[in-house]
């Protein structure tokens, strides 16, 4: 039977001197409450001093859940074990049973560890014996009790979250440029507001990418600005960071629940209004590129390196900075896909930059990235009454899902109708709304300063006399990234060393030929294997053409 510590020297003697090892663990609770572990290793401090145990070791775990939905490692706990095994302690004390464990299979390995070694249990100022079978009952009622427990904590959790998405409210951590107003009596949270020193510095976050600056040169920006744009978690800001808050629906207004977007936030949009949310879809969309897990921007050196695509390959054939071994001053732009195209660095860039500029100086650039507004609105607006009719459809459709007919006691819409309906409209809504949204997206910020600049050059270059600094190489690449696709082509004739610009051809936004981005890897592989079942599937219909003739 388990013994109270006060009668611990009376029912072990053999066991005195005891030599104790401490235990503490928190993770804080929904109502944000929890024993810290301070206070835990303090109390068993106390403990050891007035009933002569001797302190060998402590270990701690704060912050870290102790039930199968935690995430992070429980390295003390391990640390624990493992001094258990290797005898460094006689009893094992804790604040209570919960701070061991949550889970059973841990209990279970706690439990064995001191049976195999000898080691008594302590908690809530009782001691177990594991190689006694009553002690092991009762303990193992307490590490079914305290998984029930978060069990309990966990569903009231997840009611208390879908009740405020439902609702608008914020819950869990407050996200960077807001924070959370508190009832000053109840300690209620009223609501979530922008922070009067955070929310400018997050806009020009979407700003500067928008602009054409990497997440990482973002990140190291805020980085700079100490303890202003500190995180509520400590941890200094990176380019995954700075990506994972520049795709957050939470800015403009919007509530996530479980990872999708359920409604409208009831806080205010740091990007507000029509601006705010096409300039949200606009990073959304360059940071979405896939385009973008194949390179890290910030590390290019080059203006056109992955940039320039090769014209005898195709459009997955980028074409990458390199230098000659005996040379290494000149640096050649080579097709990464065959290696059967090259072109110098200073052949190319001044080509590209001088077309490129004449062209943004041009009515044809403003035609291109700044439409007349009637014809613009007209189409979006057809998008936006189609995508309405839809989504009515399909809210009735399954409203009668859900409803029976009382004279039939049938469903008014059968299961498998809506299921087809679903199937049909669901991808048809998707489509439209990737349309609005890329339509309503405008040009970014870098593109537009050139086009209504008054002179591009000295936009793009710097100017003394002005005082107008040179656009930094990321934002000159996102630029050209945006306007012009760039395809170089072999030489006509073999040992030709001399310029030749008709090996160069430009195609700029909105004309044939343009492409975002080069094609990826995975995406041409595709493409190869889609050619190829084609290929297939005409080749046997070739075959059997005579028999069926």
């Amino acid at each position: 039977m388990p013994v109270a510590l006060e009668y611990l020297h009376m029912v072990y003697p053999e066991r005195l001197p005891l030599h104790g090892l401490l235990y503490g663990r928190n993770s804080v609770d929904e109502y944000g409450n929890g024993s810290s572990v301070e206070t835990q290793i303090s109390t068993g401090h106390d403990l050891c001093t007035e009933f002569g145990i001797e302190v060998v070791d402590t270990f701690e775990d704060p912050g870290v859940s102790a039930s199968r939905y935690g995430r992070k490692p429980r390295h003390d706990f391990e640390a624990l074990l493992k001094a258990i095994r290797e005898k460094r302690g006689s009893i094992v004390i804790a604040f209570e049973a919960s701070r061991y464990y949550r889970d059973l299979e841990q209990y279970v390995r706690l439990r064995k560890a001191c049976m195999e070694n000898d080691v008594l249990l302590c908690y809530n100022r009782t001691v177990y014996d594991l190689s006694k079978k009553e002690d092991r009952k009762l303990t193992a009622q307490d590490a079914i009790a305290a998984e029930e427990e978060v069990d309990n904590i966990r569903e009231r959790a997840i009611r208390t979250n879908l009740r405020l998405a439902e609702q608008g409210r914020p819950s869990g951590r407050i996200i960077f440029g807001y924070k959370r107003r508190y009832d000053p009596d109840t300690g209620e949270l009223i609501g979530q507001v922008l922070h009067e020193e955070q929310a400018p510095i997050a806009l020009r976050c979407w700003q500067d990418v928008d602009a054409g600056k990497s997440t990482l040169s973002v990140a190291k920006w805020l980085n700079s600005l100490g303890e202003v744009t500190r995180r509520q978690s400590g941890v200094p800001w990176t380019a995954e960071t700075v990506h994972h808050m520049l795709v957050n629906p939470s800015y403009i207004g919007k509530r996530i629940h479980r990872g999708r977007v359920i409604g409208d936030a009831a806080w205010p949009a740091l990007l507000d209004g029509h601006e705010g949310t096409a300039l949200f879809s606009r990073v959304e969309k360059k940071l979405s590129d896939p385009a973008r897990k194949t390179m890290k921007e910030s590390r290019v050196r080059h203006l056109l390196s992955r940039i320039a695509l090769c014209g005898e390959c195709g459009d997955h054939g980028m074409m990458t900075a390199r230098s000659r071994p005996h040379n290494k001053a000149a640096t050649y732009l080579t097709c990464s896909a065959k290696f059967d195209t090259c072109m110098p660095e200073k052949w190319l860039d001044p080509f590209v930059q001088t077309a490129l500029l004449a062209w943004l100086a041009s009515p044809a650039a403003r035609n291109a990235f700044l439409p007349e507004e009637d014809a613009h609105s007209k189409k979006v607006l057809q998008w936006r009454t189609q995508l309405a009719a839809v989504t009515k459809q399909l809210g009735e459709a399954r409203e009668l899902a859900g409803e029976i007919d009382e004279e039939t006691n049938e469903f008014l819409l059968s299961p498998v109708a809506l299921a087809t309906l679903e199937r049909k409209l669901t991808p048809t809504a998707a489509k439209l709304t990737k349309q609005i949204a890329d339509a309503t997206a405008g040009t970014s910020q870098g593109v537009t300063d050139l086009i209504l600049a008054p002179d591009p050059w000295k936009a793009w270059f710097g100017d003394e006399e002005s005082g107008t600094p040179e656009l930094p190489l990321e934002q000159k690449r996102d630029v050209i990234r945006n306007c012009v696709t760039v395809r170089v082509y072999k030489t006509a004739r073999r040992g030709v060393r001399a310029f030749d610009p008709e090996r160069i051809k430009l195609s700029f936004f909105g004309t044939p030929g343009y492409v975002a981005r080069a094609i990826t890897p995975k995406e041409y592989a595709k493409q190869q294997q889609d050619a190829a079942v084609k290929e297939l599937a005409a080749a046997r219909g070739r075959r059997r053409g005579p028999a069926h003739a």
